[in-house]
């Protein structure tokens, strides 16, 4: 599995990969797979970062809240290793950029796991327990589990996903997984995508208008880093485009 970076950071961001988005549509629009189907009451959506579970699953996710499915999301990290400056500062700008989000979702507010963007998978014990503890809230409740995929080519969000997977398998818990970085560095057809497990579900026009708006309201991170800055911001037009589609795609 290709990992093109280890966490994007202000001094190490990503660059352009993979197949640009027209292909991917034209791909994906002649593939047939199965709709999302939650047999579940409560759903716990993990993300490594304070942008994951919108981008990557906003839509899924506001329609489980909107069928009477209760969603608890839990942030792994506070995102501070994005751009320069002050640590603090930033990491509480993404908090107000995610409770805002997840508002305009018509979700509750997130749980904050406290760790540094870019450390993740220095912490499995803790990552574990987060998503342990969100489960074991409600004894008896049908859970579900939201995680980004597990192979997506990224530190953080592998050891999400990871973590998701160790708690999930031996519970019995259904899991699905969004990519986010899959889109840059694979193609259509990628022998390394688990195609067969793809689920779908289509955001309402609705949706995707409280998807965008939850998308711009991490503007942080589309800011230019500096008054030199050529790199793309972290979540620049050409990546969102990606994550902003008419239907949504996990693994189940």
């Amino acid at each position: 599995m290709t990992r093109f970076f280890p966490a994007p950071t202000h001094s190490q961001p990503p660059q352009s990969f993979g197949t640009p988005e027209p292909e991917w549509l034209t791909w994906l629009a002649s593939q047939s797979w199965p709709q999302v189907a939650f047999d579940i009451d409560r759903l716990v959506v993990v993300a490594a970062h304070p942008d994951d579970e919108i981008l990557g699953a906003g839509g899924l996710v506001h329609a489980a809240a909107a069928n009477g499915i209760e969603v608890v999301t839990i942030c792994a990290s506070d995102g501070h290793a994005t751009h320069p400056g002050s640590p603090e500062q930033l990491a509480n700008r993404r908090h107000l950029e995610l409770d805002a989000a997840s508002m305009l979702l018509g979700l509750d507010l997130p749980r904050w796991g406290g760790l540094h963007s870019g450390t993740l998978e220095q912490y499995p014990d803790r990552l574990d327990a987060m998503i342990t503890d969100a489960l074991d809230d409600r004894p008896g409740a049908r859970n579900g589990l939201l995680a980004v995929w597990d192979h997506d080519g990224e530190a953080d969000h592998e050891a999400v996903g990871q973590a998701a997977m160790r708690v999930a398998k031996p519970r019995g818990i259904q899991l699905w997984m969004y990519p986010i970085w899959l889109w840059y560095w694979a193609h259509p057809g990628d022998a390394n995508v688990p195609w067969h497990r793809v689920q779908t579900i289509g955001v309402s026009p609705i949706v995707m208008a409280v998807k965008n708006a939850a998308a711009r309201s991490f503007a942080e991170q589309k800011r230019p880093r500096n008054a030199d800055d050529n790199p793309q911001p972290i979540l620049g037009s050409s990546i969102t485009s990606h994550l902003l589609r008419g239907t949504e795609y996990v693994f189940g």
